[in-house]
């Protein structure tokens, strides 16, 4: 008998790799962080998140499991793997909970353009597909600037606070399925410019300003990102 029992049955094995620019702070300090989604789909469905991720990051892919599930999306039946890269500083919060989404939307092809690419993204994501509000938000919006890109992707909520920063578009986005229309060109989202912060400054018709305050330059610092994101802040000081 010959030693061919038959034609050689070969699995072709699909694997689609993504990458959506987002940010991670270093201190107060905003660096890029690449979300990498690799979909493969041989071996038993698994999702595993790598980079250093807290609890936050890892209970994400549940978050954003729902959310593409419940805007009309099909969610990837495969082996998930999600590197936060640089993987060698911490990242925390659902800051990450939009980015990874956009990845999987991009692997399974229902985001079918290269717009993500000019883009930061960043926001939490409700269990029936909104937005939330993250903290942070103007951080991105400086990260965005320094590396010369169209603009950021941010909750409504944070629109006004990414205003702050001049030089980028803001496009604000209340659910998944406005994001996917967006980048498929289906759903307009008119960009908000910076705010006028001339106009700002002659209505509030302030006393002084932080031109009579030599040196302080950090406070200064704090005190400009918690009037811009509306954050509450506590001053210590020696009497």
């Amino acid at each position: 008998m010959s030693g061919n029992a038959g034609p050689t049955v070969f699995r072709q094995v699909c694997a689609m790799l993504a990458q959506v620019h987002s940010f991670v702070l270093q201190g107060i300090d905003p660096l890029a962080c690449e979300v990498e989604v690799d979909v493969a789909e041989s071996g038993f469905p698994k999702t595993t998140i790598v980079g250093l991720p807290d609890t936050a990051v890892k209970e994400s892919i549940e978050r954003v499991r729902s959310a593409i599930v419940n805007s009309g999306y099909p969610f990837p039946m495969a082996r998930l793997l999600v590197n936060l890269a640089p993987a060698d500083i911490a990242k925390s919060g659902p800051v990450y909970d939009l980015p990874i989404a956009v990845g999987l939307l991009l692997a399974a092809q229902v985001v079918q353009t290269q717009r993500h690419k000019r883009l930061l993204f960043a926001g939490e994501l409700a269990l029936d597909g909104r937005v939330r509000p993250i903290n942070g938000v103007i951080n991105l919006a400086i990260l965005a600037k320094k590396l010369g890109v169209e603009g950021v992707v941010v909750p409504v909520d944070n629109a006004e606070e990414a205003r702050a920063v001049d030089g980028i578009e803001v496009y604000p986005v209340d659910a998944l399925s406005s994001v996917v229309g967006f980048l498929n060109g289906t759903f307009d989202i008119e960009p908000l410019g910076p705010v006028a912060v001339e106009h700002e400054l002659a209505r509030a018709n302030a006393a002084i300003d932080f031109a009579d305050v030599r040196g302080q330059e950090a406070v200064k610092r704090a005190l400009t990102i918690a009037a811009a994101g509306g954050h509450n802040l506590m001053l210590l000081a020696l009497i």
